[in-house]
């Protein structure tokens, strides 16, 4: 278990830096690709073995963590087969090794896993698989808002250069707001419909952040549809978004678990 996490760690870095190395080139013929996806699948398999292990997933902070940066990961890895998304796991990539790290350095000291029922695994995990959609989202929009602020200058970089054209770059986000929408709305239904006590369980801001986050986001798709709302406008609001889902996902868990030690 623990050679596979470290040979997973290892491959996410070497992703990371063979990709730096050839930022003016596409990826998809190169090594950078193939190590990323042998660190996705030996990070997955060492998932899976812990959750058979423990007949349940390890939602604590930093198993949660490494978990989301999985998702992250694999999705940033499907994506880039028919989408030129493949520039953002330079930084996806060092920070999935990060959070596995502390997720192997930590887990003697984490918590056993809660048992849950399938109903609030579910919700769990499309609230996970949401997040990890928004956060590509949010990656994209950063790039995006570096892309715009780069071709204003004369010349741009050559890694500005070896871009799609902003108009792609907007029509991704946008394709990826609307998917990390809809789990983010499987989540909220979800919660409501198998959360019976939300104070008891600490979960009243979380919900209250989460329902904010929603309504940011469906505010810019309906802008964009409504009214052509694009550029710094959707950068703005995709970042505010997603803060507000970090704080809804995270904020919490790091206060009730490590701060208070709940």
């Amino acid at each position: 278990m623990l050679a596979l996490a470290i040979l997973s760690i290892c491959a996410y870095l070497g992703s990371a830096l063979l990709m730096l190395r050839h930022l003016d080139k596409p990826y998809t013929t190169y090594m950078p690709i193939y190590l990323a996806w042998a660190a996705v699948g030996m990070h997955s398999t060492h998932t899976l073995i812990g959750f058979q292990q423990n007949n349940s997933f390890n939602f604590s902070f930093f198993s949660t963590a490494a978990l989301v940066s999985l998702i992250v990961a694999l999705l940033l890895l499907i994506a880039a087969l028919n989408k030129p998304v493949e520039k953002l796991g330079i930084v996806v990539f060092p920070i999935a090794a990060l959070m596995f790290s502390l997720h192997i350095y930590f887990i003697d000291n984490s918590p056993p896993p809660p048992a849950h029922n399938w109903a609030m695994t579910t919700h769990i995990l499309t609230s996970i698989i949401a997040f990890s959609l928004l956060n590509i989202a949010a990656l994209q929009a950063l790039l995006l808002a570096f892309q715009d602020q780069q071709l204003k200058s004369h010349p741009p970089k050559r890694f500005i250069q070896s871009l799609p054209s902003l108009q792609a770059m907007e029509s991704l986000l946008f394709q990826m707001l609307s998917t990390g929408l809809a789990f983010l709305t499987l989540s909220l239904l979800s919660g409501f419909l198998f959360i019976e006590d939300l104070f008891a369980q600490h979960l009243v801001h979380k919900t209250v952040l989460s329902l904010m986050a929603w309504v940011i986001f469906s505010g810019l798709l309906t802008g964009r549809c409504c009214y052509g709302w694009r550029g710094q406008t959707a950068i703005r609001w995709t970042l505010t978004g997603f803060v507000l889902l970090l704080l809804a996902y995270f904020g919490s868990k790091f206060v009730l678990e490590l701060v208070l030690h709940r």
